[in-house]
């Protein structure tokens, strides 16, 4: 477990990266000519990066990014 101390002005900056990271994967994931091992791959980490961005968001933002049941089963 690590810890970090950020000022306001980080605190904006990694929210930005992470919205724009959980973007990019999720466009990735809509793509049908990206391999399905590929995207298991890209699922796992959209976990992890949805979970770093959920500490940081307001509940109204990370409703944007969750992914539902229908979502993973394609």
């Amino acid at each position: 477990m690590l810890g970090f101390l950020f000022n306001q002005r980080e605190c904006k900056e990694l929210d930005y990266v992470l919205r724009k990271e959980l973007d990019e994967m999720l466009f990735d994931l809509k793509d049908t000519r990206i391999d399905q091992d590929v995207k298991t791959a890209i699922e796992s980490r959209y976990k992890v990066i949805f979970r770093m961005y959920a500490r940081l968001a307001s509940p109204k933002e990370l409703s944007k990014y969750a992914r539902g049941r229908t979502d993973r089963a394609k």
